[in-house]
């Protein structure tokens, strides 16, 4: 896999907006290329890009993987509505990161409203995206999807 500057920036910068936002271990597995479509499982937020890059991030979990963190993060069980205002939340603090960090590294970056995506779906609309598999400590694993235009 072939990936240019922009592309490799914001694949780090991604890295360490997750891990400056989670408060916990977090383990990031070797990245590869995903075509579409992507089968999303049970809670998903999607956020866009726009400005210098442009393209979407998706951080995909099961339900008890957000539960943990939510718990983690604020001291209490998230179910329901608070949960899924949760997920909207972190990966607006996550994308939000990511863009400071990007214009660091000379890049203007912009982010989208998060999108909140409950239960099974299918995703299509993007030619190659790059899957990120991480897993966080005592909470369990996510999928961070970059689909990059």
């Amino acid at each position: 896999m072939i990936l240019t500057k922009s592309v490799t920036d914001i694949l780090n910068s991604s890295v360490e907006a997750i891990k400056g936002v989670i408060p916990l271990g977090v383990t990031v597995l070797k990245p590869s290329l995903l075509t579409e479509p992507f089968s999303q499982h049970k809670i998903g937020v999607l956020i866009g890009f726009t400005g210098d890059v442009r393209g979407r991030m998706i951080i995909d979990g099961e339900e008890e993987s957000f539960q943990g963190l939510g718990a983690s993060m604020f001291g209490m069980p998230l179910e329901g509505e608070m949960l899924e205002s949760f997920a909207g939340e972190l990966g607006n603090m996550i994308a939000g990161n990511l863009a400071t960090l990007l214009a660091q590294a000379g890049h203007s970056l912009d982010i989208t409203p998060p999108t909140v995506i409950v239960g099974q779906s299918k995703m299509y609309g993007f030619d190659k995206a790059l899957k990120l598999p991480i897993s966080i400590e005592n909470v369990g694993d996510f999928l961070v999807i970059l689909m990059i235009e």
